[in-house]
């Protein structure tokens, strides 16, 4: 009997298929999850930023550990007990300086924990801190979850060391307690991508994915609105300072010039011109034009965060400035959501891609959480954050307005909301302080041998090739850079430190890279030098010698020094008189 419909399967076939090893389909069922009809893995939709938020919190984290990292290595040495700049004798100046009380007036001044502590162990206080953070930071980076109770911790005790750091903190002129005017762009920058940090995440809880705390649209436009104020600061001072800017100049002298050159800046100096005009072109789009596109809709939005991301690996390859770039790199992440973001994380069932995919499509089928009193107190501290940030910004916009627009300048003791700029002017000569010792009984001897101390990673040895440093920061090196732009009167740290050499000072000699008296007597005399330097030529006589630098003798920077001249110099900053060792 012929029949015009499909042919009915006799009992037996499916017993056949299963001998032959072929599966027969399963109309019932269903994909599983993460997957999409035809059995390929499922894309995460746009709009969320779940996964965003761990990239946020990982990257965030780095830095923080790269910075507590460098106040464990350099703090007691710089801010110690026996440091160049003790800060126990900058808390007693502020101390004083508001009638000898530690009151809510001299605790807003210099806000920072160490007044909490003993001050007669404050190597012990410095290394505390710097160990908490790093311990607190390393949780956060390797689990990629944290709630705002670590996060306001991380950002209380790095603001405990900005706050007494003094210069080592900060670039600027001084005032009578010593405070900086300015503080360096990438410790107030810090400061403020941390306290945004603490608004990301849940109170309490410990997860990568706290399912009902989503990620705040506040806290993330609150980083779209850092990186746009960072970058378009940047391009404004550049446009209204230095005339090298304008001309497009200024990238024929600041590989040479810039703090700590590396070996990429070596031979980027030395690039065609017109490579060097398209440079300068290129960083005042990325300055001044790039920065809108945060405002211009999610497809803008991630093409801002891509260029910003790209331009600061390129800064990272072309010269040492700390973790600056590193940490400006932070804010951009928040231009991306998790379908932009989704490509860092493994795919497979349970995975964080995958619980991410389960919340969007109950998301999408209409689940919501109910509104509990928790909900309501986070949506309700979101918004003051935002009015807050609101509030101090207005003092940030109109600097940035102003025709004398300052840059790293911070409007409020917290540095919660600041403003920031870089290389306003570029320096067309590159100086240096080479600091010198003798053993010599008599230093103006035309026989005195006088031997050169070596940092880490400022030029010095001819033949010594610029370091990789980045993101890792040597303050002392930084500062005497800046020292060669002013007179050694505005330095005195730079006396200080001269004095810890003159005495074989193990601990301010760990922060050098060559000692010359090391295993011998102490110098008898120190003095500091002021030199020319340049890039020597690639495949040039002093290339061929092995020499990365041509240098000049310009004249002293400070005369000869002995413990004698120092003594009163000493007690008069109530400074610890080095012993010789």
């Amino acid at each position: 009997m012929r029949s015009d419909g499909p042919a009915m399967a006799t009992p037996e076939e499916p017993l056949r298929r299963r001998k032959a090893g072929v599966a027969g389909p399963a109309p019932e069922s269903s994909p599983g999850p993460g997957r999409d009809p035809a059995g390929c893995p499922a894309r995460l939709r746009a709009g969320t930023f779940w996964l965003t938020r761990i990239v946020l919190l990982k990257a965030l984290a780095f830095v923080y550990f790269v910075a507590f990292l460098v106040a464990f290595h350099q703090n007691k040495q710089l801010i110690g007990d026996r440091g160049l700049l003790p800060c126990r004798v900058y808390l007693r100046s502020v101390q004083q300086h508001f009638r000898g009380q530690v009151s809510w007036e001299t605790v807003s001044y210099a806000p920072t924990v160490l007044w909490l502590l003993d001050w007669s162990h404050m190597d012990f206080n410095l290394d505390a801190l710097a160990l908490l953070g790093l311990g607190i930071s390393s949780f956060i980076l390797v689990s990629g979850c944290a709630n705002m109770v670590l996060m306001a911790a991380l950002w209380v005790l790095y603001m405990s060391l900005v706050n007494v750091g003094q210069i080592w903190y900060s670039f600027g002129k001084w005032q009578t307690l010593r405070i900086a005017y300015h503080v360096r762009g990438w410790e107030s920058q810090l400061l403020e991508t941390g306290f945004l940090g603490i608004f990301l995440c849940p109170l309490w809880t410990l997860s990568p994915l706290p399912r009902g705390t989503p990620t705040s649209r506040i806290v993330l436009w609150g980083y779209r609105w850092l990186i746009f104020r960072i970058m378009l600061g940047a391009g404004l001072i550049k446009i209204r300072g230095d005339q090298c800017w304008r001309n497009l100049t200024c990238m024929d002298f600041h590989y040479e010039t810039q703090p700590l050159p590396n070996p990429m800046a070596y031979f980027l100096h030395h690039s065609p011109w017109w490579f060097h005009r398209f440079e300068t072109l290129s960083n005042h789009f990325l300055e001044l034009v790039v920065p809108f596109f945060v405002f211009l809709g999610r497809q803008m939005c991630i093409l801002h965060g891509a260029l910003q991301i790209l331009f600061q690996m390129v800064l990272i390859i072309s010269g040492n400035l700390s973790f600056l770039n590193w940490l400006t790199i932070v804010p951009s992440l928040a231009c991306f959501d998790d379908a932009t973001l989704g490509f860092l994380f493994p795919s497979g069932p349970g995975c964080l891609k995958d619980q991410v995919l389960r919340m969007q499509e109950e998301e999408a089928r209409g689940a919501r959480a109910p509104w509990t009193h928790g909900s309501v107190a986070r949506h309700t501290v979101n918004l003051a954050l935002g009015v807050l940030v609101a509030w101090l910004s207005i003092p940030v916009v109109l600097n940035l307005l102003s025709p004398q627009q300052v840059m790293n300048s911070s409007f409020n003791p917290l540095r919660i909301v600041n403003t920031y700029g870089a290389f306003g002017s570029i320096t067309k000569e590159r100086t240096e302080v080479i600091l010198q010792g003798t053993a010599s009984p008599n230093a103006s001897a035309p026989d005195a041998k006088w031997e050169d101390y070596e940092f880490k990673c400022k030029p010095g040895d001819l033949k010594r090739r610029p370091c990789l440093i980045s993101p890792y920061h040597h303050r002392l090196d930084w500062l005497m850079w800046f020292a060669a732009f002013q007179t050694y009167e505005h330095n005195e740290w730079i006396i200080h430190l001269a004095g810890k050499l003159l005495a074989n000072d193990a601990q301010a000699l760990s922060l050098l890279a060559l000692n010359p008296f090391a295993g011998r007597a102490p110098p008898r005399w120190v003095r500091g030098e002021h030199y020319r330097y340049k890039f020597s030529r690639p495949g040039g006589t002093h290339a061929a010698e092995g020499k990365w630098w041509i240098r000049k003798r310009l004249g002293p920077y400070f005369p000869p020094l002995s413990f004698q001249d120092l003594k009163g110099y000493f007690r008069s900053r109530e400074w610890p008189y080095p012993k010789p060792e």
